[in-house]
């Protein structure tokens, strides 16, 4: 997969029909911002993209173990998961398991989750 080199000053990480994707995306369509989405399903994801997220926020912050694919995992298979190499096997075999959303700009800045409270400072930045 190709780096992304949009002109557009933010990117989007995420799956489409998640509802805090929704509500993210909504709110930066209402403050007019300029930003690109990507969907990990539709688009997918690579270990270099990944792994620059990893080195960025942790492992740990990017791997959502509160949501439906952690838990479908076999107990064993969620024991695994215990370092990085094997948090990267299981985000790029499971993307939905990557907590989102997941907002980048230009400048390699990341935040992770939505708030309007994060997000207003964050794209103000931008």
């Amino acid at each position: 997969m190709a780096e992304n080199t949009s002109t557009r000053p933010l990117t989007m990480y995420g799956i489409k029909n998640c509802d805090t994707i929704k509500k993210a995306r909504k709110y930066l369509d209402a403050q007019g911002m300029d930003y690109q989405f990507h969907d990990y399903r539709a688009d997918g994801v690579d270990a270099e993209l990944l792994q620059r997220f990893m080195d960025t926020l942790g492992w740990q912050a990017l791997l959502n173990t509160r949501g439906t694919t952690w838990r479908k995992l076999e107990e064993s298979e969620r024991n695994a998961v215990d370092n990085p190499a094997a948090a990267l096997k299981v985000m790029l075999a499971q993307p939905a398991i990557i907590k989102r959303p997941l907002l980048c700009a230009a400048d390699g800045s990341m935040l992770l989750g939505f708030s309007e409270a994060t997000y207003s400072p964050f794209i103000q930045e931008k």
